[in-house]
């Protein structure tokens, strides 16, 4: 088939961005549906993607956003592909989806937007950004830090209020420009606290030592035990990788410096939050689960750099187990879980019980 020449997009030195004027949410859960609906609640111009009875509830009845404070429903535009929007200069593109589905975003994106639209990545996970690249040439990491769920089509919640959560971005790999700064005032305007920094990246490790720990919460998390044993394995690994590797990361008393006094998770409608998005998947029975973006993560690294993670290849197994199979949230105690572990022969130093 012969390339119509019209539509092939332009190479060489990137044009000046324009500036924004719309915000275009792909994935409308947790994250995503709450940060949508702050922008727009701020008068931004945005419009979500969505799928399944979420996105028919938000057309039907609009977005419930519950918080600590009050209750909101926003009629806010609603799609459920890329293609159904007209797309134009000063579109920027925020990905909120889980990361189990960023490539076939990234595909339906690279098919209707210009090659120049700012992607900004709102994920958990390191390789979002890596991935984006290869469809879009402005890239820009989120390094998210803020409370929220998604149970039920129609409906998202932010534990956090006033201030609902910490937004520092910064573009990929590294730096800042005028477009990280918009979406940086952006953002403060709509109840986010943000800045532009130049070193994202090393924001977004410190996030995944912590996102690591998400699969044992949604494994053996709500059964009124305590997880930090199994926690204390999983990051000594994740760190003991990026360590080998040479990659930088903020310590986790700068990380709570940050944080402050400013994320002040409290209960929503009587009760508090119930869980990490790990195991919000179980509970929603999604089918998949972040595991392999998370656990999977430090488990490559380690196997190229010959740095065992026994702990966190056991925990991407098991949680992409319960994900497939449909298990619930909690429905393995530590004590099991551990008793996986030192079956498997891992040599990992395991805590007394």
């Amino acid at each position: 088939m012969a390339l119509d020449q019209s539509e092939s997009p332009a190479v060489g030195s990137p044009a000046p961005l324009p500036d924004i004027r719309r915000f275009v949410v792909y994935g409308a859960g947790a994250i995503g549906g709450v940060l949508g609906a702050r922008l727009f609640a701020a008068g931004h111009d945005v419009v979500l993607i969505a799928r399944g009875e979420h996105l028919a509830a938000i057309r039907a009845d609009g977005l419930r956003v519950d918080s600590p404070d009050d209750s909101q429903t926003l009629r806010i535009p609603a799609v459920e592909h890329p293609s159904e929007i007209d797309w134009r200069p000063g579109d920027v593109a925020l990905l909120a989806m889980k990361s189990t589905g960023t490539e076939e975003a990234l595909r339906a994106l690279a098919a209707v937007a210009d090659p120049g639209t700012p992607i900004v990545v709102v994920q958990n996970g390191v390789a979002n950004e890596l991935a984006a690249l290869r469809h879009f040439a402005n890239v820009y990491g989120v390094h998210v830090r803020f409370p929220a769920t998604h149970l039920t089509p129609g409906v998202v919640e932010a534990q956090s209020a006033p201030v609902t959560g910490i937004l520092d971005l910064g573009r990929y790999p590294d730096g800042v420009d005028d477009i990280a700064e918009q979406v940086a005032a952006a953002f403060r305007s709509a109840t986010f606290l943000s800045e532009a920094r130049p070193d994202i990246m090393r924001g977004k490790y410190t996030k995944l030592l912590g996102n690591i720990g998400n699969a044992v919460d949604a494994l053996c998390g709500g059964r009124g035990e305590d997880i930090s044993p199994v926690n204390k394995l999983i990051r000594e690994e994740g760190r003991a990788v990026l360590e080998a590797v040479g990659i930088s990361y903020l310590s986790f008393d700068d990380d709570r410096e940050r944080r402050g006094e400013a994320i002040r998770t409290r209960p929503v409608n009587g009760k508090a939050r119930t869980g990490s998005s790990s195991w919000q998947s179980l509970a929603r029975a999604t089918g998949s689960i972040e595991a392999d973006h998370l656990n999977g993560e430090i488990v490559l690294l380690g196997r190229i750099h010959g740095v065992p993670t026994p702990a966190n290849e056991l925990a991407r197994h098991l949680a992409n187990r319960a994900a497939r199979e449909g298990t619930p949230p909690g429905s393995l105690s530590v004590a099991e879980f551990l008793a996986l572990l030192s079956k498997a022969g891992s040599g990992a130093v395991l805590p007394t019980a």
